[in-house]
């Protein structure tokens, strides 16, 4: 798709690039792509969908934020991968903010943010938070919680909502968790009530093993050049300090 000119495209920031029409022209354009903010931000980076909910679409098309539609509305498509699809995640991965990483590309990030270090490893080397630590904790020993079940699980009271909040962005940009679906809450008589809530998963139950094993067969130097020529390849005007923080989760040189 890269350099070439096609029918019903138009020009991003580098490439050309699908229209994205509907939920079947996202998937596409993100397959090919490897990843996306999840939002209308691209953060100097690259979004599929770049214009927020209250800005009009660059070009002509149905998409629109928040209508509940599953075909048309943005929202609704970050949970349609996950239900759907098994070689998307989407989860906060960027600038502590949701975005999507395909199958294809998740063993870079993964090399750069983690390479072959365990959640241990992090930990004592000082790297992730206590609070991070009894959020870990507490999916390891359940599998996979709903948000409400796991705050609760680790320990974190009303009060606590920041730093709960924290630590478990904390713990998606350092790629140990990710959002793997939706969960209704039950009452006590068994039955599902109320709005869903967001499901949290071990990014190593999510991915199956050929994903974590092509991380390990990457060094960190070549899977940063590998994602760093995609960024250029979609948004040639990206900084390198921009691209190193997409890249890694951090501010660097």
């Amino acid at each position: 798709m890269y350099g070439s000119k096609k029918a019903g495209t138009v020009q991003g920031s580098g490439c050309e690039m699908k229209k994205v029409m509907n939920y079947e022209d996202f998937t596409e354009v993100l397959l090919d792509a490897g990843f996306s903010m999840g939002g209308g931000n691209s953060e100097g980076i690259y979004s599929i969908i770049d214009w927020d909910w209250d800005k009009e679409p660059p070009y002509d098309t149905p998409v629109k934020w928040h209508t509940g539609d599953k075909e048309t509305d943005p929202w609704e498509w970050r949970m349609r991968v996950l239900d759907e699809r098994n070689d998307t995640a989407y989860a906060k991965f960027f600038f502590r903010k949701s975005g999507y990483i395909t199958k294809e590309w998740y063993p870079y990030f993964f090399a750069c943010r983690r390479g072959s270090m365990d959640f241990m490893d992090m930990y004592l080397e000082g790297r992730i938070s206590n609070e991070a630590k009894r959020i870990y904790t507490s999916i390891e020993e359940e599998g996979v919680m709903p948000l409400h079940e796991l705050k609760k699980a680790a320990g974190f009271g009303k009060e606590d909502k920041s730093r709960f909040d924290r630590a478990l962005v904390e713990l998606q940009m350092n790629l140990f968790l990710t959002i793997c679906g939706r969960r209704h809450k039950i009452s006590a008589e068994g039955k599902p009530y109320g709005w869903d809530s967001t499901a949290f998963c071990k990014t190593e139950d999510f991915w199956d093993r050929e994903v974590l094993k092509a991380a390990s067969a990457v060094s960190s130097k070549e899977a940063e050049e590998r994602i760093r020529e995609q960024v250029l390849r979609l948004n040639p005007l990206a900084s390198d300090r921009n691209i190193y923080k997409f890249i890694y989760g951090r501010a660097g040189r």
